[in-house]
C-alpha cells in the first residue's frame, strides 16, 4: 500500500489514452490524470492543441471524477479529493495561463462537495454566476460589473459535477438557488443545461479554437466578464 498511480500530459491527448481512462473507470482503480493547457487559454497552439470538447466528454464517462479548479487552494482540494478516492479515477484539468488566488482559508475541502457559493450576494440574489477553473475569476469580476448597475450577483464555483450530484437536495439548491443562472466556461456548453436550466444562459464556445494570444482569443470567442455581466442583466431584466 502507499502507492497512487498518476500520470499527466495535455488535456487534448487524453484522447489518445481514453481507454486506458474507461478501463480504469469500469473498474473502479482510483488512478490520477493530470490534464494541462485545458481551453483555448493555451493560446498559439491553435485549435489542434485546444480541447474545447473534451471536458464534457470526459464528464460523460461513469465513474470518472472530472475536476476543473480555479486557483491553487482549489488544485490542492481537488488532489486531496484524487488521493482519498478508493473506487473512482479522477481527472485534474489544469489551465496553461497563470490564475489569481481566490481562496486564501485552507479550512474545509471545499472542492470535495463538488460547487459552493465562492460570494454570496448581499441581500439576496438577483442572478447567480456558475463557473469552473479559469473562468471562475471571470464571474466574480461580472458580479462586480453587475453590482455597478445594483444588480446582485452570487458566484458559485463549480470545480466537479460529479461531487456535487452526490451531496443532498437541500446543498444543492442552497448553491444553485432560485435566481436565474448564467455560466461561463471556456468549453462546448454540453451538461450545463442541468445547472442553468431551461431559461438559463451559457457562455463558452461553439466551435473549434484558433491560434492567437490567450486574451485575444477570449475576447475573439466572447468569453468575457462583460459577455457574461450582459447575458445576466439581459435575464434579470427579463424575468
Amino acid at each position: 500500500g502507499g502507492f497512487m498511480n498518476y500520470g499527466g500530459t495535455f488535456l487534448i491527448f487524453s484522447d489518445y489514452m481514453r481507454g486506458a481512462i474507461r478501463l480504469a473507470a469500469l473498474q473502479g482503480l482510483p488512478v490520477t490524470y493530470v490534464f494541462t493547457h485545458d481551453s483555448i487559454g493555451l493560446g498559439e497552439d491553435g485549435p489542434t492543441h485546444q480541447p474545447v470538447e473534451t471536458i464534457p466528454s470526459l464528464r460523460a464517462m461513469p465513474n470518472l471524477n472530472v475536476f476543473r479548479p480555479a486557483d491553487a487552494m482549489e488544485t490542492a482540494e481537488a488532489w486531496a479529493c484524487a488521493m482519498q478516492s478508493e473506487k473512482t479515477p479522477s481527472a485534474l484539468c489544469l489551465s496553461r495561463q497563470g490564475l489569481p488566488a481566490l481562496r486564501g482559508d485552507a479550512g474545509e475541502n471545499m472542492v470535495a462537495k463538488g460547487a459552493y457559493v465562492l460570494r454570496e450576494a448581499d441581500g439576496g440574489r438577483d442572478v447567480t454566476l456558475l463557473a469552473t477553473g479559469s473562468e471562475v475569476s471571470m464571474a466574480l469580476e461580472a458580479a462586480d460589473m453587475l453590482a455597478e448597475k445594483g444588480i446582485r450577483a452570487a458566484v458559485v464555483s463549480m470545480p466537479c459535477w460529479e461531487l456535487f450530484e452526490q451531496q443532498d437536495d437541500a446543498y444543492r439548491a442552497a448553491v444553485l438557488g432560485d435566481a436565474p443562472r448564467v455560466a461561463v466556461e471556456a468549453a462546448i456548453g454540453m451538461g450545463w443545461e442541468k445547472w442553468i436550466g431551461d431559461n438559463g444562459r451559457f457562455i463558452g464556445m461553439k466551435s473549434f479554437g484558433a491560434s492567437a494570444p490567450a486574451d485575444q482569443l477570449y475576447e475573439f470567442f466572447g468569453i468575457t466578464a462583460t459577455a457574461v455581466a450582459q447575458a445576466a442583466e439581459e435575464l434579470v431584466k427579463g424575468a
